[in-house]
């Protein structure tokens, strides 16, 4: 589990890398937690871009980011959402809360 992050203006973009499962979750939703509350941005950007892999776990690190966003009065978006990411968020019916931008760029 790895990711980067970087904050311009007022969004904070978070780039997670390599599989999201239940072994790496907790993780993800407690380093991403920390990046919110330290910039408490308007906006904070999950990119899944280098995410080769994600379960049903991976709903739950964006739920827990949404709530996090939602504590500050900002939003939360994803971007860059592969093929097999996606399928698990459109089972979910997550992408009616929460925008979505399917594919890699």
């Amino acid at each position: 589990m790895n990711f980067t992050s970087f904050v311009q203006g007022s969004q904070l973009t978070v780039a997670l890398t390599g599989e999201i499962d239940h072994h790496c979750a907790r993780d993800y939703m407690q380093r991403i937690a920390a990046k919110i509350d330290a910039y408490t941005p308007k906006v904070c950007v999950l990119d899944f871009r280098e995410v080769s892999f994600m379960d049903s776990s991976g709903i739950a690190v964006v739920i827990n980011a949404q709530r996090r966003m939602a504590q500050i009065e900002g939003q939360l978006r994803l971007e860059h959402i592969g093929p097999q990411p996606m399928k698990v968020f459109s089972a979910s019916g997550i992408d009616r809360i929460i925008k979505m931008e399917e594919g890699v760029k």
